[in-house]
């Protein structure tokens, strides 16, 4: 994974836990970078000791740091300069989750050794969406829920995400529901 992700790690936990909580996750995923590269891609076990290390230290499990880190990254990116490729996938939660693998294909300019997941939607019925989830890297679908979530939030429209079918469960990929509510239908 690019250093943009682990960055993020990083991020995520200093504003929420403190530099010294950082520094004992480091310690027990036995890594020794203090400041990651963004645009340099790193080895994914890196990444996955660093969320393992961050769940024993902060006593959360992986799925729910995932899920977290998922709605962190929403905000960390728009942040980090990325708002206007945002902005350039959907003005709607739907709309911007039918366009993920555009707004993977653009990131992907800038980082040539991306392997993105790719993203496929079903409209159901109103308010209701299926967003099947590929990817060649396992157990990352907490993140996509918590990405969900935060994509919700940045079009302020309420969001339940419910995982249909899972990868570790069989399932040749990930599949959820996305239930959400219209802003314009909001009183």
């Amino acid at each position: 994974m690019y250093g943009l992700v682990n960055q993020a790690i990083r991020d995520m936990i200093c504003v929420n836990h403190g530099q010294e909580i950082w520094v004992k996750v480091r310690e027990r995923a036995d890594v020794e970078i203090e400041q990651f590269e963004g645009m340099e891609p790193y080895p994914d076990d890196l990444t996955h000791r660093l969320v393992m290390a961050a769940s024993l230290e902060l006593q959360q499990s992986p799925h729910a740091l995932l899920r977290a880190f998922g709605e962190f990254w929403v905000r960390y990116t728009a942040a980090e300069g990325y708002g206007p490729l945002m902005e350039m996938a959907g003005s709607s939660l739907p709309e911007f989750l039918h366009n993920l693998d555009d707004l993977h294909a653009r990131v992907g300019v800038n980082f040539p050794q991306l392997v993105p997941p790719a993203f496929d939607t079903e409209e159901m019925e109103e308010g209701t969406m299926h967003l099947h989830y590929h990817s060649q890297r396992q157990g990352l679908a907490p993140m996509v829920i918590g990405l969900v979530e935060g994509l919700g939030d940045r079009f302020e429209t309420p969001v339940e995400v419910e995982q249909l079918a899972c990868r570790t469960d069989g399932s040749d990929h990930d599949v959820f529901a996305v239930h959400y509510v219209d802003p314009a239908d909001q009183p």
